[in-house]
């Protein structure tokens, strides 16, 4: 992983519901996005709507990083369990 002073805004284009828009995150938010994605079997694209769908009055990019911050700490919570493993985001 690159140092934090390396960390540089990311800007990428995605439909999230029907619409398009860009989302500007830093390189280790999008990996985690996309990484998170996968082992759901899903798009990055898909789990932004997702989120999108759950994040209230919130900034789309802050939504994505406070979710990508909170499935990393309860992972580490649960003993760095698999990605699957943990309930963020999860289906009800």
């Amino acid at each position: 992983m690159s140092s934090i002073a390396e960390q540089t805004l990311a800007k990428r284009s995605l439909t999230v519901a029907a619409h398009r828009t860009s989302i500007s995150l830093e390189d280790a938010f999008w990996t985690g996005l996309r990484d998170i994605a996968a082992s759901r079997g899903m798009t990055a694209a898909a789990l932004v709507a997702e989120i999108d769908r759950n994040r209230g009055g919130a900034n789309l990019s802050s939504a994505i990083r406070v979710f990508v911050l909170a499935f990393y700490r309860e992972r580490a919570a649960v003993g760095m369990a698999g990605p699957d493993r943990c309930s963020v985001g999860a289906a009800s």
